[in-house]
């Protein structure tokens, strides 16, 4: 452990919403608050204690002028010279208020969230590896995924820009991933070494009951007191094959509604008109809830509800999360902090990282089989079972992705950090 406690300032393109950069963050803030340092947060967009955060608009992956840099480096193999001299200025304007972050509050430690993984900010990527240059400050560098997972950007004019700073190889910067695929591939791709630190949930706390504000929960999503609540937890992107959760829907012959918790944020509303005609044609009932739940409770300006995701998971009869692909897979261990019993597709990193411990899930592999649907239909009618289960998968959940197992990895990985600058 350090000898005294720091100040540590985490960057992003956002703090705020349910995505799982903003939700691991918050974790990693809580359990170094509970260690005694202070944090502090760099972002386009911020939830975070207003006094301690730096809100730069031009951080944010949504900005008018990031878009538009973004959308002509990700499209073909050449860069028109203007955006080239916009990446620039922009660059020089954030590491300006980089240097101005680190200054006014004093940094010991940066703690980088996504932002030298995934070129959503090409701008705030290059400006964080000249801002570590020039001041040798410690940083950790938590890569949630890397921009080769991604296939949007697999067509681009940024390949000088994804060399130097997605991720760029310092001696200062402490680089962390969350599963061994990363691993292996950040060590194949780069030659860069990285420590393995899991996505985590407060397993020694256990989630409240369900309590009055969300009485009216079910009418307002329209089921029937027989209907069983089908939970897709996820944003409406391609990745996470909701199709599936569909079709589970469709083959169960039970009375039952498929409720979709997030947005498509950032990737375009054409999967989601996709599923609505999907879901027409499979004759199953769909909700999409961007407009009922939100990171957190609260009422509109009209006086209407809005609900938690932990009130969405309170009331699921069934979690689906039938992804292609997950770095981690937040939804998983949600689903067994909530106790609920969960339909899942064998992702990689589940096969390789997760399955191995125990876990008891209703799995699958290309497609829904009949087995994968009888073994669901029987969860949902046998609340024995079912209890069963989700008891197992927490008791798990306990043992290895608990904020107590976070806790010794921080401490080990900050003392590293220290040892590796100085």
């Amino acid at each position: 452990m350090t000898e005294h406690a720091l100040r540590i300032g985490f960057v992003s393109t956002r703090f705020a919403g349910t995505d799982g950069v903003s939700l691991e963050s918050a974790k990693w803030s809580n359990v170094l608050t509970e260690l005694g340092h202070t944090c502090f947060y760099f972002a386009g967009e911020s939830d975070r204690p207003a006094d301690r955060s730096r809100v730069v608009p031009e951080a944010h992956f949504e900005h008018p002028l990031v878009r538009r840099i973004n959308t002509d480096l990700f499209d073909d193999y050449r860069r028109e010279a203007g955006t080239s001299e916009a990446i620039q200025e922009l660059w020089r304007k954030l590491k300006r208020d980089l240097h101005e972050f680190v200054n006014d509050f004093d940094l010991e430690l940066l703690v980088i969230e996504n932002a030298l993984a995934i070129p959503m900010n090409v701008p705030l990527g290059l400006a964080l590896t000249d801002l570590i240059a020039e001041t040798k400050i410690p940083t950790i560098a938590h890569h949630h995924d890397f921009v080769w997972e991604r296939e949007r950007y697999a067509i681009n004019a940024a390949e000088d820009y994804l060399q130097a700073a997605f991720p760029p190889h310092m001696s200062t910067i402490h680089h962390v991933v969350i599963n061994s695929y990363a691993a292996t591939e950040l060590a194949r791709r780069t030659g860069m070494r990285s420590t393995l630190v899991p996505n985590v949930m407060d397993f020694d706390n256990p989630p409240a009951e369900p309590d009055d504000y969300t009485d009216t929960l079910r009418e307002i999503l329209g089921l029937k007191d027989d209907e069983y609540l089908l939970l897709q937890p996820t944003r409406v992107v391609p990745r996470k094959r909701i199709e599936r959760a569909i079709e589970l829907a469709h083959w169960l012959d039970l009375p039952c509604t498929l409720v979709i918790s997030h947005s498509a944020g950032d990737e375009g509303e054409q999967y989601q008109r996709y599923l609505e005609e999907y879901a027409k044609v499979m004759s199953v009932r769909v909700v999409f809830g961007e407009g009922i739940f939100a990171h957190r409770r609260h009422r509109t300006p009209d006086g209407r509800k809005l609900y938690s995701l932990a009130d969405a998971y309170q009331h699921a009869d069934l979690v689906t999360y039938p992804s292609l692909v997950e770095g981690f897979g937040n939804a998983f261990l949600e689903t067994i902090y909530y106790h609920r019993p969960l339909m899942m597709s064998s992702y990689e990193i589940f096969k390789t990282d997760i399955r191995p411990k125990g876990f008891e899930v209703i799995s699958f592999g290309d497609f829904i089989t009949d087995q994968t649907v009888k073994h669901a239909r029987a969860i949902l009618r046998d609340p024995s079972m079912a209890r069963k289960m989700v008891e197992h998968n927490y008791q798990l959940g306990r043992r290895y992705y608990s904020h107590a197992v976070l806790t010794k990895r921080l401490k080990t990985l900050i003392e590293h950090s220290l040892e590796q600058t100085f």
